[in-house]
């Protein structure tokens, strides 16, 4: 029964998936159409976690020598019973996937790949005794497979050639082209991006496809996947049968990413289709070519939460596999106009930016346009349109990849804001003696000057968390005070109470977010009152402190007004 499938939380091996009882959406229609739009070369660029990974395991079960056909049983492409005789089965498959190609240094990522290679090598280990190979070709083979210490040692001449010559081993033994899929392409130039040592992998990329890839007469074809579309002046020079498939390309727009329609079935699977509302605004939202797209990882996860928890809410599943660096160092760019354009993003608003979609890793950081660019193809950022003049309409996708906008800004307010700790220690000076000027003066320039996270769509609520949470940063960096949020005193919970290094003297404040800017004062009232009619002085009375301020704070927008009164 469909009900006792299991949820395929990280496993991302087809034969796996079919043969242990996992619920698998369908995504072989792939086939059909690789084989329909023939190219000798394809790229395929999604951001993480949209099911690249499953769908290049899929085309090597399809394609190998030797694949287990009830696997595909009941699947699209078994329909299709022509190409299934011609295809399935038919081609030896070298499957690599470079997803794990990183290393501090040069050489150790250097090393993973020849690890990477070696051990995909060793899988064809009958080629030892294929009467198709000669004795010179047995012995280069045995290069790519060489051991030493229990390492593999396969010299850079034998790596860089490595793919052409094995695909040409299984040629000669099979009589049929090669098959080459790679996965995650463009991780080992990431990583050598980020630790310095860019251009030698670059190098050794380039080398290793031109022939695999260009020169290689033993190639039926090839797939691979990544995030970006790295252009060809860095590893694809020449490369004139390369066909790439990028987010805004309308052929295999289903392919990566679920639809509703897919994301319907699932729920109506687990009896759970109460949830899709939340789940869509959550995880929905990605626009690939013609078609909007759940992300795979965050709908199979939450799913998989709920067939247990049903009243379980939404969580950030897609952007805790990994760091966040780029809007870190997004916002860490971003001038004041760009930093009006991320709260514009924020309130639910599309940017219209022109994309390059074709960069060099070491070009990402040349201008912010190119950040704008990368956020797009990573999944941070999608389009709902494109200009008459080509620019794209962008905007966040769902709430998920929201929350991270959020959280990099915070902490780009904490690391800007709280560095300037001469102003700083002028707020502090103000609030401890109730200087209001000082207060609204220093709160309203650190609003103006920073990216605000105050969504126009969020319950008003939110927002003044949103406002709470700034404050309470900002106190907090005083060592010297006991800063307290959200405690309980009197008759209720006070918003914030602050202890200072004076044992005799206390601050209470209450904060209130306004709609508009004529209603602040009042609003300040309102804080006022609430902190005396229930009495929430009396915390601090307990303590035996008896100098009280209280604050009414009242914000709205990037303005903020404050009352004061001592107790």
């Amino acid at each position: 029964m469909m009900e006792k499938l299991k949820l395929p939380v990280g496993i991302e091996n087809f034969q796996e998936i079919r043969q242990e009882g996992f619920y698998y959406i369908d995504k072989t229609r792939l086939i059909e159409q690789l084989l329909e739009h023939w190219s000798k070369a394809n790229l395929f660029t999604r951001p993480r976690r949209f099911g690249k990974t499953l769908n290049m395991s899929m085309l090597r079960y399809f394609f190998e020598t030797g694949t287990d056909p009830t696997l595909f049983d009941g699947l699209y492409i078994s329909h299709n019973q022509k190409l299934c005789a011609e295809y399935m089965g038919k081609f030896p498959v070298i499957f690599l996937s470079l997803k794990s190609v990183e290393g501090l240094t040069f050489e150790s990522a250097k090393y993973r790949l020849t690890e990477l290679i070696g051990r995909e090598a060793m899988r064809f280990h009958f080629l030892l005794d294929s009467s198709s190979l000669t004795d010179e070709e047995k012995y280069m083979y045995r290069e790519l497979i060489a051991l030493q210490d229990g390492e593999f040692a396969m010299n850079d001449k034998i790596l860089v050639s490595s793919l052409k010559m094995l695909s040409e081993f299984l040629y000669k033994n099979y009589g049929k082209k090669t098959v080459i899929l790679i996965d995650e392409y463009d991780v080992p130039l990431d990583k050598a991006f980020q630790n310095g040592y860019y251009r030698e992998m670059v190098e050794l990329m380039r080398g290793m496809f031109g022939l695999a890839l260009k020169t290689n007469d033993f190639l039926q074809f090839a797939v691979l996947t990544g995030c970006l579309r790295v252009s060809k002046e860095s590893i694809f020079t020449g490369l004139n049968n390369f066909k790439v498939l990028s987010i805004i390309d309308e052929r295999f727009d289903e392919q990566f990413g679920f639809t509703d329609e897919e994301v319907q079935g699932l729920l109506e699977a687990y009896g759970i289709e109460s949830h899709l509302e939340e789940i869509k605004e959550w995880y929905d939202g990605y626009h690939f070519g013609d078609t909007d797209v759940y992300c795979p990882w965050d709908v199979i996860n939450h799913v998989d939460l709920l067939r247990d928890s049903p009243k379980a809410k939404p969580r950030a599943y897609w952007i805790n596999t990994s760091g966040n660096g780029l809007v870190k160092r997004f916002i860490d760019k971003a001038n004041k106009t760009t930093r009006d354009e991320i709260e514009r993003l924020i309130a639910g608003e599309p940017i219209e930016k022109q994309l390059h979609l074709e960069l060099t890793y070491d070009e990402i950081d040349n201008s912010i346009d190119n950040l704008w660019s990368v956020l797009f193809t990573t999944g941070y950022l999608t389009q709902t349109g494109i200009t008459e003049n080509g620019a794209y309409k962008l905007v966040i996708p769902n709430r998920e990849v929201r929350e991270v906008f959020r959280i990099q800004i915070q902490e780009w307010f904490k690391r800007t804001i709280l560095s300037n700790t001469e102003q700083l220690s002028a707020f502090w000076k103000a609030f401890e003696e109730g200087d209001v000027t000082g207060i609204e003066s220093y709160l309203k320039k650190t609003l103006s000057n920073s990216v605000s996270v105050f969504d126009t769509k969020a319950p008003e609520k939110e927002k003044e968390n949103s406002y709470h949470t700034l404050l309470v940063g900002l106190l907090a960096g005083n060592d010297g005070w006991l800063v307290k949020s959200n405690v309980e005193a009197g008759e209720g919970f006070a918003d914030i109470i602050v202890e200072t290094e004076d044992p005799d003297a206390g601050v209470i404040v209450e904060l209130k977010y306004s709609r508009t800017l004529d209603a602040m004062e009042n609003a300040c009232k309102k804080a006022i009152a609430q902190i005396k009619e229930r009495r929430y002085d009396e915390y601090l009375r307990n303590d035996d402190r008896q100098d009280i301020l209280i604050y009414g704070m009242a914000f709205c927008r990037k303005r903020c007004k404050v009352i004061v009164e001592k107790l």
